[in-house]
């Protein structure tokens, strides 16, 4: 998978997920895809204090783009 469609697969995943997000007053954005393997993004919004964030992290966001992108090992939340 080239670099440009491996981000565009981890945007479709960002894209399948944040409408949960906002839901409760929150978001995501993509920082950066590292080495192939990891994922960087940034909760924003409520998601930025609540307190099962990681749970969002890795319940959610990280097992819907490895859903799309299998490669992807980790995903991890870059705070402001």
């Amino acid at each position: 998978m080239t670099p440009d469609e491996l981000k565009i697969n981890v945007e479709k995943a960002l894209d399948e997920i944040r409408p949960f997000l906002q839901s409760d007053g929150g978001d995501i954005s993509l920082v950066s895809i590292e080495g192939g393997t990891l994922v960087k993004v940034r909760l924003e919004g409520n998601c930025v204090g609540c307190t099962v964030n990681q749970m969002t992290l890795k319940s959610g966001v990280e097992m819907t783009i490895k859903k799309h992108v299998p490669q992807i090992e980790q995903v991890i939340n870059m705070v402001n």
